[in-house]
Order: C-alpha cells, then structure tokens, then sequence
C-alpha cells in the first residue's frame, strides 16, 4: 500500500508537472505568434502608403502654387517641384495629381489627414518637422540669405541687420534664425506677416517697398530673374537641405522616394531637371538700348524678310513683331528658356504641335507660328478696342491665356472693365497673392510679369518706328496697306 502510494503521488506531480510545461510552451507560441502577428502588422502599415498609391495608380502630391513649387506658364503646368513629382510619379508608373495647399501651414496637417501622399513644397528639414512627420534624404543644400536693394552696400553679414527690419512669414525657419540672432544681441526688428510669399517679400526689397527680407538661395536665386533689383546680401545660416515630407508610418514610401533621388542623381535626371530652372542665373533680360540698336543692326535683316511676310499675312506691324521677337529671343533662332520655349519666337512644344511646326528653331516655320498664335489671341480678344486688344493679346502670349481670363473675371468682380488692358494691368499683379489667385481657375501668376514684357515690347516698336527709315533698305517687299501706327496692326 505504501510503494503504491508512493507511485501513485510521483505519477500525479509528473503529470502536473507535464501540464504546466505544456501551458508554459502555450503561452511562449501565443505570445510569439502575437508578436509576430504585431510585426506583420507594422511591415503593413510602413507598406500601406505605398501599396495604395499602387493600387490606384495615383500619387498625390501635396505643393504650394507659387514660382518655385508648381505654377502655369502658357498653358503648361511647372515649376521645379512640380517637375521632381512630376519624374517620381513616371518612377513609379501612375498618374500625378497635384494638391495645392491652402496655405503654408496647412501642408503637414493635410498629409497626417491623408489628403496627399507626399509634400514637395522646398521644405527645409528641421528638428521641429522632423517631430511631426518623416523626410527623405536631403535632396538639395540651401541656405538662408539675406535680401536686399542693389543699390543698398550697408549689409552684407547677420551682424549688420543691426537697427533693420527684416519683413518674412511668420512660422519659418527663417522667423526662428532671426530670433536667434536676436538673443545673440544683434537689435533687429522682425517684422512678420500671414503667407505670404518669399517672391512677394523679394519683390518688394526690388521696388524697394521693404528694406530687408531673407529667403532661402533656391529661392533667391531663381527670382533674381524676375527681380534683378534685389540681390543677395550674405548667408544668414550654415547649410541645410531641403526634402520631401511622408507620413510617419510610411516608411516604404520613404525607402522609394529616397531609391529615386539616388536613381535620378546617377541618370542625369535630377540636373536636367535643375538646370531648367536654375541655371545661367547671371543672364538678366534687362532693357539696354545700345545693346538693342546693336542687335537690330547685325541680327534683324537676316530675319526681317521672313517677319515682313508673316506679319502681312497676319495684319500685323512688321515691326510690332520683330520687337516681339527681340524680347523673347534677342533675336537668336537658337534660344532656349529656363520654362521650355524655343526659338525667336520662343514657341513651346504643345504650341508648336499645334500649328505642324516640324522643326522649333526653323526661322520661318518658329516665325509663322508664333505670329499665327499671336494672331489667334488677338481675335479672341474682340471685345477689347484695338490697341487694349494687342496689349492683351501680347500678355496673354507671354504668360497664358488662361491667366489673362482669370484677371479678366478678377477685373469684372471688382468693378473695372474686364477688356481694358489698363484694368488688367492693375489685376494682374493680384494674382501673385494667395487672396485673389485661390479663387481663379488657373492659380498663382506671376502677374507683373506679362506688364513688362508688353511695356519692353512697345520700347522696342516705339524705337524701330523712329529708326524706320534706316531699317526699311534692307526690307524690298512694300504694302500700300495703312497702318494704326499706335496698334500695330493692319487697318
């Protein structure tokens, strides 16, 4: 009874014994799978942004509307990020869909809220946004520089903003470096304003509204075309980069976006892309006189034949269009701009297409085109009398159809006469602010732009109009037409 007893206890402890074991090693499986199961779960969720942009075959890129990040120019869309999204979307194989944010610090909160995939706006990456979302690798070194007047030689290093304003957007970089300075000891006043542009600020230190403004070098040096009053003084900071935003958990969209930027730095890409807009900075249309007597001399009687009969069958002034030509291409049947346009009359590709030009920097087919363009625009505008009609038709060539309508209807809502080309002339410079341009259909335009290219143009004419008698001997095909000297075109 005893050895039986015995048996009978160590066979009842070894079977608990076993039982607990076989509990434990439950437990330890149902833990690992959960862990597992967990680490599935996340390489989902680092997947998920990207397995979705996959599966619907649509990137949406969250920017800003404005001269660096994505804008339209004669119909086409561009602009340097707009470009750069432009090449991941074709990295990826799926459609580009562009989301212009309200305003600057709208961006961040609609990419958590999972209205875009991605932001590519020229953002700095910083320890504060790096606290809220991820960033790709840096993809361009930039730095915060100092804006001022050419004209203005007292400043040139942080030190000397001392006793200056310095006019810039509230919630940047730069508002934070200019408070450091401000610690340090340096008196500044900063002077801070609702999203508003760097472009904006830049060109106002041009017209010399503002005093001082810092924008990053990207910035500052692609706006030297358009500004060339203001230049940059000196660097505010060391240097940093530039990156594109994701969500937090999006990590393989991280690991693409990053796989891109090396591929397009290692093919060429990245250049093409950043040469389009950055390169030949120093090269400034400015208005020289003597330069263009100069020109008109050794350049215009090789084409003046071949403007003369465009501009006849057009009804236009040959010398209307032979100043057009001047300020889009000085002249050169070679030239090539920064936003794509080619040849004298700096035809782009779509327009091109559109009226068979086989060749972009033929003389005759570039000319022929851009006159039969210029010509279409012009008829467009039939409400207008006729010299506020030219005027419009050449704005409208220079920055877009679509912008001159936008003004137009811009014009109209605030009570002024939406086919004068004095009315658009005091619109148009509207468009460069976020108040008027959110409401149009066409966006952000840099609306001073198309005011001095018409201006310049009409300098040119109103000078080959006085040189006529000089220029006429190399022009043997005459027109007993008469002409509205004021309008330049055919009466």
């Amino acid at each position: 009874m005893y050895i039986d007893f015995r048996i009978g206890s160590f066979m009842n402890i070894a079977s608990k014994i076993i039982l607990f074991f076989i509990s434990i090693s439950a437990v330890l499986i149902l833990v690992a799978s959960l862990q597992m199961m967990q680490i599935n779960k996340q390489t989902i969720d680092d997947q998920a942004s990207l397995v979705s942009i996959l599966g619907k075959k649509e990137l949406t890129v969250i920017t800003r509307n404005n001269a660096n990040c994505y804008y339209q120019y004669r119909g086409q869309e561009m602009g340097f990020e707009y470009d750069l999204a432009r090449a991941f979307a074709d990295y990826l194989g799926v459609r580009l869909n562009i989301s212009v944010a309200e305003n600057w610090e709208k961006m961040i909160p609609d990419l958590l809220d999972g209205k875009g995939d991605l932001i590519a706006a020229s953002m700095t990456i910083s320890p504060g946004r790096l606290r809220q979302v991820a960033f790709s690798d840096g993809y361009m070194p930039i730095q915060q520089q100092i804006i001022v007047h050419r004209n203005q030689t007292d400043i040139d290093s942080p030190e000397q903003l001392n006793g200056k304003t310095v006019h810039i957007r509230k919630g940047t970089a730069y508002q934070n470096k200019l408070t450091e300075l401000k610690k340090q000891g340096i008196d500044l006043t900063i002077a801070l304003y609702d999203d508003l542009s760097p472009e904006e600020f830049i060109r106002q230190v041009a017209d010399r509204e503002i005093e001082v403004t810092v924008a990053n070098s990207n910035i500052a040096l692609l706006n030297q075309r358009y500004y060339p009053q203001a230049v940059v003084a000196g660097p505010l900071n060391g240097e940093e980069y530039l990156g594109w935003a994701v969500h937090p958990e999006a990590k393989g969209l991280l690991e693409k976006i990053n796989s891109f930027f090396q591929t397009i730095r290692d093919d060429g890409t990245f250049s093409k892309i950043y040469n389009r807009y950055y390169a030949n900075l120093d090269d400034f249309d400015y208005v020289d006189v003597q330069i263009y007597h100069n020109r008109l001399k050794s350049r215009l009687p090789t084409y003046q034949n071949i403007i003369q009969k465009a501009a006849g069958m057009q009804n236009f002034d040959w010398r209307l269009i032979a100043a057009q030509i001047y300020q889009e291409s000085h002249l050169d049947p070679l030239a090539k701009s920064h936003a794509g346009a080619y040849g004298l009359m700096q035809l782009t590709q779509s327009t091109a297409d559109s009226y068979h030009v086989t060749d972009i920097y033929d003389p005759v087919q570039n000319i022929h085109a851009g006159v039969t363009h210029l010509k279409k625009l012009y008829d467009y505008f039939d409400q207008s009398e006729r010299r506020d009609r030219l005027m419009i038709a050449f704005a409208a060539y220079n920055v877009g159809l679509g912008h001159i309508q936008d003004a137009q209807s811009l014009a109209q809502e605030i009570g002024l006469d939406p086919d004068s080309w004095s009315s658009l002339k005091q619109v148009l410079p509207l468009l460069r602010h976020r108040k008027y341009y959110k409401q149009t259909r066409y966006g952000y335009c840099r609306g001073t732009e198309p005011i001095m290219y018409v201006d310049r143009i009409m300098l040119y004419y109103d000078i080959l109009k006085h040189q006529g008698i000089e220029y006429e001997i190399n022009c043997p095909v005459k027109t007993k037409t008469v002409r509205d000297q004021s309008a330049g075109v055919v009466s």
